[in-house]
């Protein structure tokens, strides 16, 4: 996709993080922003952003766990815009908590969210997408769609399988001729709310595992807001953002699953401190 003006562009999870950059982003290019989040104000703020940017813009309340919710959000996007040219399905949570300590409603709520939520959306939108003749699906899975972590057990198996759901259908693309692309995101350490904003262990936990996030996290949303963007004008299968999301990238490549050993001293270490 060579120019973004006046292409329809729909994010998730675009009240704040790399959602609400991305959509801002695009504003600059252009593009029509049709910008959804369970967190009504935030999602506002995000389309009010977008219109003092010059663009067009509209916010919606979506939780894109709620398949019939998705569902009749790409009827609105229709009646709105005419249609959408790029999807985005980035909205995502966390969960930090061994097997053993997660719960059945926790588990199921990040799979709903990080899984349930690029498939739904992909669905709904996938007609749209292959009618407007230039089509983009982007799909954000993660760094730890490549590597497994201790205590995010429920998180590196959303973002595993977005991966390979989003392989997939890259595949399906092609052998249809459809005139789609198909891009997963794999970003590194981002400065987000995710790790604060996550469920799983005490609250102390949680808040020193989200103080020591922020201390790795290298890359702004904004950085990877221009990184996604560029991946999309190229076409790029797998976008990586961050040095840190190469190096992840080549471990397992280099290692196979030697890797796994050392990272369970690392995390038993850390365990430990927490």
């Amino acid at each position: 996709m060579k120019s973004f003006t006046d292409k329809v562009v729909v994010v998730t999870g675009a009240g704040s993080g790399i959602g609400r950059a991305l959509a801002l982003e695009l504003a600059g290019r252009g593009a029509k922003l049709a910008v959804s989040d369970v967190d009504a104000i935030r999602v506002a703020e995000t389309a009010a952003l977008c219109e003092k940017a010059g663009a067009t813009a509209k916010g919606y309340e979506l939780d894109v766990a709620d398949r019939d919710a998705v569902l009749a959000h790409a009827e609105e996007v229709a009646v709105d815009f005419g249609g959408a040219n790029v999807v985005v399905n980035n909205a995502g949570v966390a969960l930090g908590a061994t097997v053993e300590e997660m719960t059945w409603d926790d588990y199921d709520w990040l799979m709903g969210i990080n899984l349930g939520g690029v498939v739904n959306g992909t669905k709904a939108f996938l007609p749209q997408v292959i009618g407007s003749g230039d089509g983009h699906i982007v799909n954000v899975s993660s760094v730890f769609g490549f590597i497994g972590v201790p205590t995010q057990s429920a998180y590196n198996a959303a973002k595993f399988a977005v991966r390979g759901f989003t392989e997939a259908l890259r595949q399906e693309m092609l052998i249809a001729r459809h005139p789609v692309k198909v891009s997963c995101v794999h970003p590194g350490g981002i400065k987000t709310n995710i790790a604060r904003d996550a469920r799983g262990g005490a609250e102390r936990d949680l808040d020193k595992a989200a103080k020591g996030f922020e201390k790795i996290a290298r890359t702004t949303p904004e950085k990877a807001a221009q990184t996604i963007v560029r991946g999309i004008e190229r076409g790029t299968p797998r976008i990586l953002i961050g040095a840190d999301a190469y190096v992840i990238d080549a471990i397992p490549r280099l290692l196979g699953s030697f890797y796994q050993r050392p990272l369970a001293l690392l995390g038993r270490v850390g365990m430990k401190r927490l």
